[in-house]
């Protein structure tokens, strides 16, 4: 399976239970006691999904949820609550989790939403596995590009930045974000770092880099992909 849960909960044994049992399932599972390490590790080790309890120290589960948010990190997310507190199943949905379980929850039931999360997962991301846009196709599956028949060597922070692009197709991203996704919260890159790739994207798959038709610059805000092309 190779797929990874970060599991963010202080109550120790409860902890340990849950990461016994996914790693019997085949996950791989990291573990942190409170907030602050649980965002950490969700934003350096990017898992598949997160379990996050609401009430822990340091930083709550709806804190770092919004923060996670805040920052465009998109894992799924599925949340730990209190029996009957409904506002805080609500509050969690709204914030951006994917889904909620109530303690005390039954393993076979936790499995079956962990389950389900990941296959809407999957089926983005196999959606994603191969695109074509214009004359061009891309396999970021074994990492191939081609224009018009022909293949094109992309490194592979540029197939990461055509990914983000048709992920967010349409949308205009600043260039903060763009760093933040491709390269890394931690990476002290610069504006004009993002606007070097853009431009070697631009040479290598757009008909004409000074009139791209493809990856379009946003006045005062950074770049926007039309998967169509505009003319």
């Amino acid at each position: 399976m190779n797929e990874t849960i970060l599991v963010v909960e202080d109550d120790r044994s409860i902890a340990k239970g849950l990461a016994q049992n996914l790693q019997f399932e085949g996950f791989s599972v990291f573990q942190a006691a409170d907030g602050e390490r649980g965002l950490e590790l969700a934003v350096n080790k990017q898992p598949d999904l997160v379990l996050l309890d609401v009430m822990m120290p340091k930083m709550n589960g709806f804190e770092v949820l919004r923060e996670l948010r805040r920052r465009e990190i998109e894992i799924p997310v599925i949340m730990l609550t209190a029996k009957g507190e409904e506002l805080d199943k609500v509050r969690g949905l709204e914030m951006g989790a994917d889904d909620y379980v109530t303690k005390p929850f039954g393993l076979p039931e936790l499995l079956a939403r962990i389950h389900a999360v990941l296959r809407r997962k999957r089926r983005l991301d196999q959606a994603m596995e191969k695109v074509s846009f214009g004359d061009i196709q891309i396999d970021f599956n074994s990492r191939k590009a081609q224009k018009a028949g022909q293949a094109v060597a992309l490194t592979s922070k540029e197939f990461d930045l055509i990914h983000l692009f048709l992920s967010r197709e349409g949308q205009a991203l600043d260039r903060q974000q763009i760093l933040n996704r491709v390269w890394g919260f931690d990476y002290f890159g610069t504006d004009r770092t993002v606007d070097n790739f853009i431009n070697r994207l631009r040479q290598k798959l757009e008909d004409d880099a000074n009139q791209p038709r493809h990856f379009l610059t946003v006045r005062g805000v950074g770049y926007r992909f039309s998967k169509e092309g505009e003319k």
